[in-house]
């Protein structure tokens, strides 16, 4: 069975609701017969009930299994609104303005995650990542001891005698351009949570990476890398976690021997910390054309509650698959 399968078979038994603000996006309600059939998740729907119905009825879109929710006249508006503006009112924002705002589906989504009436929030088939991120980061803000968003990569890799069975996580490769080391010790929590909670890693090991392996190099990127894998010792002692390693340093057994003779996880590691997105991003894509891997997200993490932003060329068995991973981080 494959990865997306089981994690779609695992969604099918936690039963989490997740709400998708963007009700009136046509793929949006083409995934719904896809995640009701599979019982991947209880959807909702945002938006004006008759625009959402009659957009269906003209797509031949089956979305009998969802939940909508029009935000300008639910029945829990009210409580959202004074919420809200308690939230943000040190900010100056007034009750009307919280009112106005609360309008938009994706802060209405956010809401819904944070007052408990959603377990997760997917959007950004029509919304810009920052679009998504801003409501969410202002309601439902950070997970403790996280400080900054990190986008993950599931990287399957096809015949491969790394990592996990050819498995990897690889972070941060989509939101933070460029990570203090404290905020690169925080990816390797997070990374090793969305190991284990959607991949179902038994044993993460993380590797931090960097163009030196253990002061083969000399140079502050390195020194960066170096503080990341000490902060990330001391904050998370939990982590198997080591660094700084270059790429084969990190994952192949004999290299990873030869130039960190002192590590116990030289070598072995399947979740992967870069230093900065220009090498993350490069190197998820790297891996997947040349190594003809899948590559599977981003996921985002480090938020308090799981919210993930699809790619506005996304199809709709992506959302479909989307919609399972954020139901397994519920």
């Amino acid at each position: 069975m494959s990865l997306l399968a089981q994690i779609r078979e695992k969604a099918a038994i936690k039963g989490k609701t997740i709400v998708l603000p963007e009700g009136t996006e046509e793929r949006t309600l083409q995934a719904i017969k896809g995640i009701v059939d599979n019982k991947i998740a209880n959807p909702i729907l945002l938006g004006d009930e008759s625009a959402i119905k009659g957009l269906a009825v003209k797509l031949g879109a089956d979305i009998s299994g969802a939940e909508i929710i029009n935000p300008a006249t639910a029945s829990f508006k009210d409580d959202f609104v004074q919420a809200f503006y308690e939230m943000r009112k040190s900010k100056g924002v007034s009750m009307d303005q919280a009112a106005a705002t609360l309008l938009d589906p994706l802060y209405f989504g956010s809401m819904m995650v944070m007052m408990g009436k959603a377990d997760g929030e997917v959007a950004g088939a029509e919304n810009t990542t920052g679009n998504v991120l801003r409501p969410a980061l202002q309601i439902i803000k950070t997970a403790p001891g996280i400080s900054a968003v990190s986008g993950a990569f599931i990287m399957i890799v096809p015949n491969c005698e790394f990592g996990d069975n050819g498995l990897f996580v690889f972070a941060d490769c989509a939101v933070t351009i460029v990570p203090t080391a404290q905020q690169m010790a925080e990816f390797a929590k997070a990374s090793v949570a969305t190991a284990v909670n959607v991949c179902g890693f038994k044993d993460p090991k993380v590797g931090m990476l960097s163009f030196s392996t253990k002061g083969s190099a000399s140079h502050e990127l390195v020194d960066k890398v170096v503080e990341a894998t000490n902060i990330a010792k001391t904050k998370f002692p939990e982590l198997k976690v080591d660094g700084e390693f270059q790429f084969d340093a990190a994952i192949v057994p004999s290299v990873g021997a030869s130039k960190a003779p002192g590590s116990d996880i030289a070598g072995d590691c399947n979740v992967l910390v870069f230093p900065d997105i220009q090498a993350g991003n490069i190197g998820y894509k790297l891996v997947q054309r040349l190594a003809k891997a899948e590559a599977i997200g981003p996921i985002l993490q480090g938020i308090a509650k799981p919210v993930n932003d699809l790619s506005r060329g996304c199809s709709v068995e992506d959302i479909v698959n989307v919609v399972a991973m954020t139901a397994m981080q519920a």
